[in-house]
């Protein structure tokens, strides 16, 4: 019988959102810029809510946008097959086009916001693309500035656009990492828009975004919980460190725990932690298999 997770009192579950921001009824355009707004406010409080695992929080809003990208470039990976290109890549090999969106996110969303080398990361956008996001204007009046500039220079860039307009838009509302929340919103006929329409696409698509993003978060605090619950109890030497790796990567292999334990203990802990319904095995296949929260 699962044992549930202990909460300590000063580390409560994150809040829910208002019925009235996730209501379907609640995308008339006119309305939309207050929603967005009333979205990030909630969506703010998450970035620093001490029982949210922050790291893994992003990573697996990553793998969506990630997803999202792929399908406006009309690719078919789901968000199970980037999630393999990615974790389960020898060194040296290439992930493929698909898992190659996956890690440019993940990449984005390593370092913090004020050091984020944009001219390495993209170094094929021009400076007037980068420099889109600054200024004094509103947060999402930024990031579409940005996302205008930059398709607008190289239409097919869909997904070094959203990346810099997520930045420019996390950067603009004092966040320190990217947190992606637009990609998954925006059709590829959004990003044709310009102005006015695409200021109100952005706007809905943080509506939409605000949802899923906060039920992720506390379904994550949740997951975390339970993990730290358990942890005190595991034998296996470097567990403290496994645990804390879980706790900050949307997928581990086995493998990817032999720098501190041996591959056997580490595959014997990874099945330990999904009989305490600590952590998961994501995959479903007999081998190859992934772990995480």
């Amino acid at each position: 019988m699962r044992t549930p997770a202990a909460r300590p009192a000063d580390r409560p579950d994150p809040p829910p959102l208002p019925d009235w921001l996730t209501a379907p009824a609640a995308e008339r355009p006119e309305d939309l810029p207050f929603l967005a707004g009333a979205a990030l406010a909630s969506l703010h409080g998450l970035q620093s809510h001490p029982a949210v695992p922050q790291v893994l929080w992003r990573a697996r809003l990553a793998l969506r946008a990630a997803a999202a990208c792929a399908r406006l470039e009309r690719r078919r990976e789901t968000e199970a097959e980037l999630r393999d290109a990615l974790h389960l890549l020898r060194p040296g090999d290439h992930p493929g086009p698909a898992g190659a969106i996956l890690q440019l996110w993940t990449r984005a969303g390593t370092p913090p916001l004020a050091v984020l080398d944009w001219g390495h990361l993209l170094p094929n956008l021009d400076a007037e693309a980068q420099a889109a996001g600054q200024g004094d204007a509103a947060p999402v009046t930024r990031a579409a500035a940005v996302l205008e500039a930059v398709l607008g220079a190289a239409p097919r860039a869909e997904t070094a656009a959203l990346i810099l307009a997520e930045a420019a838009l996390g950067r603009s509302l004092g966040w320190t990492h990217l947190t992606p929340l637009l990609a998954p919103g925006l059709s590829a006929r959004d990003l044709r828009a310009t102005g006015a329409e695409l200021q109100l696409a952005c706007h809905r698509a943080l509506v939409r975004a605000a949802g899923p993003a906060s039920r992720l978060a506390a379904d994550l605090a949740r997951r975390a919980a339970r993990l730290q619950a358990v942890a005190p109890g595991l034998r296996a030497r470097g567990a403290d460190r496994a645990v804390a790796l879980f706790l900050s990567h949307d997928a581990l292999a086995p493998s990817a725990l032999t720098g501190i334990m041996s591959d056997r203990a580490a595959r014997r802990l990874c099945d330990r932690l999904v009989e305490l319904d600590a952590v998961r095995e994501l995959t479903g296949r007999p081998s190859f298999r992934l772990y995480g929260l």
